[in-house]
Order: C-alpha cells, then sequence, then structure tokens
C-alpha cells in the first residue's frame, strides 16, 4: 500500500521516501534516527525494503539512536494535567516564562529587551540540556525545579560557568590576543587538572559523533567547570606571583572558556556573557 484512500500515507512509505530524499538530494553519507526504542522494528522493516529497491547502498549507515522515555513527577508517561500529550511548542513557551522569571528575580534592573534575551538562552537551553544530559537508552523524570537549577549540571549552572570565566578577563583588563603566544605553565596539581582535561576536548567529541551520546559531552563539560571552579579557587590569577605564571593561568582560563563555549555550541545551546 503506498497511499491511503483518505490521501494519507503509511509511516513505512514516508520513512522509504526519507531515507532515499537524504540519500539523493542531501547527499547524506550517514543517517542517524534518534527515535523511540519500540520503533526499532519499523525501522528495521524500512530498511530491508530500502536496501533491497537500491534506494541507499550498504556504504551508507542508517542508524537507530534509541531513547527512553520522558516521565513525569510519578513515574508515567509525561502528560498535560488533563493527560493529553505535551506539545513541544508549550513546553518550550513554559520553559521562556519560567526563565523569565528566574533571570528578573536575580538581574531586576535589567533591560526588558537584555532580559528577554537571556531568558530565551536560559529557558530553551534549560530543557535541551536536560533532555541531552541524560543517557538517552534510560527512561528519565522530567522536573522543571531541577532543570533550572544554577547548581549541578544543568544548562543555567554551565552558562554561568561560562559568565564567570569571563569576568576574569574583564577584571584582568587584558586583551585576549596577547595570550596567544604565552606558554602554559603548570606548577600546581589544580592547573595539570585542569589542562589534562581540556586536552580530552577532541576525544570526547569524537566519541559523541561515533556513538551518538550527547551526555557523553554533557558530563566532559560538567567536569571542566568543576576542575575550573578548584582551579579559580586554588590558584590566584590575578594576583599570582608574577606575569609569566598570571598570563598562563589566563590561558588556561581562556581555554577554559572557548572549551565551555565550542561544547555548548555542538549541543545547540547559547552561552551569554552575563547571568
Amino acid at each position: 500500500i503506498i497511499q491511503k484512500k483518505d490521501g494519507g500515507y503509511l509511516y513505512t512509505t514516508t520513512d522509504i521516501a526519507c531515507a532515499k530524499y537524504r540519500y539523493e538530494t542531501l547527499h547524506a553519507d550517514r543517517v542517524l534516527y534518534y527515535i523511540d526504542s519500540r520503533q526499532h522494528q519499523h525501522l528495521m522493516q524500512a530498511w530491508t525494503i530500502v536496501r533491497k529497491a537500491g534506494y541507499v547502498p550498504d556504504s551508507v549507515p542508517l542508524e537507530h539512536h534509541m531513547f527512553g522515555m520522558m516521565l513525569g513527577k510519578d513515574g508515567k508517561p509525561f502528560k498535560t494535567r488533563a493527560g493529553g500529550t505535551v506539545k513541544l511548542a508549550d513546553l518550550l513557551d513554559e520553559a521562556l516564562e519560567r526563565a523569565r522569571r528566574l533571570v528578573a528575580e536575580k538581574n531586576p534592573d535589567m533591560s526588558a529587551d537584555e532580559l528577554e534575551k537571556l531568558a530565551n538562552a536560559v529557558g530553551i537551553g534549560a530543557v535541551k540540556y536536560a533532555d541531552l544530559s541524560k543517557n538517552r537508552t534510560t527512561d528519565y523524570i522530567f522536573d522543571w525545579d531541577n532543570m533550572l537549577a544554577f547548581e549541578g549540571n544543568t544548562a543555567p549552572y554551565m552558562q554561568y560557568a561560562y559568565t564567570r570565566v569571563l569576568s576574569v578577563f574583564r577584571k584582568a583588563d587584558i586583551d585576549e590576543q596577547a595570550l596567544a603566544s604565552a606558554p602554559v605553565i603548570i606548577s600546581e596539581d589544580r592547573e595539570a587538572q585542569l589542562a589534562a582535561r581540556l586536552l580530552q576536548f577532541e576525544e570526547t567529541l569524537t566519541v559523541v559523533a561515533r556513538e551518538g551520546t550527547p551526555h557523553v559531552m554533557c558530563a566532559y563539560l560538567y567536569d571542566v567547570a568543576g576542575l575550573f571552579s578548584g582551579f579559580y579557587e586554588h590558584c590566584p590569577i590575578l594576583s599570582a606571583e608574577n606575569d609569566a605564571v598570571r598570563n598562563s593561568r589566563l590561558k588556561l582560563a581562556q581555554l577554559t572558556a572557548k572549551t565551555l563555549k565550542l561544547g555548548l555550541d555542538t549541543l545547540g545551546i547559547e552561552t551569554v556573557e552575563r547571568m
């Protein structure tokens, strides 16, 4: 059956057409499907037809990256109060409203335009990060309070960590370009731990891309933010004993900011300069 009497199409025929389009028109060399684990058999059947029909060659991987379910606090599938399916648009609208209240409370003097921009980054980022930071194969509890918290492995915490690093440069009043040739001097354990973790960004990104596991990137960035916090508290930056050490620590801070920004960008999460 290609088309039903009412003009509609079957899920299978739609997925076959999509696979063909992605290969022939979009020239995809790898196709990743992030769909509920319950759809696995359906995809296997559609892909068998796609392969036999010659629409997509065996050299182009078709991968099903399964994910679990979003649950309410009662442990049951997340629903509206009326028991209906939650629409993403409604979810994002509520995230924005909650973020507006949160940002306004912390920044009562912020202009309306700034507040709206920051609330958008925090609210949308919180929803994305809450989903991406969980192992996609497991179910998880949807909780607004945890999602918008400024502590723990959340988007607001990561965004705040980024602004904290930027504040170091505002206080230092230094041209970041001047640090380009500055060597990194490791004399403290906290410096070594942070530097070593920063060097693992490329490896982490490779794993995430290969395995389709964004939560690995979230865990990595959270770890980097925590290591920077320890470094910041125990290794004086602006009051370092000499210019060489000061510039070295500023460079570590600079590399931390770049890593956090790039990592969050790969997750589709916006960074901000003020929280």
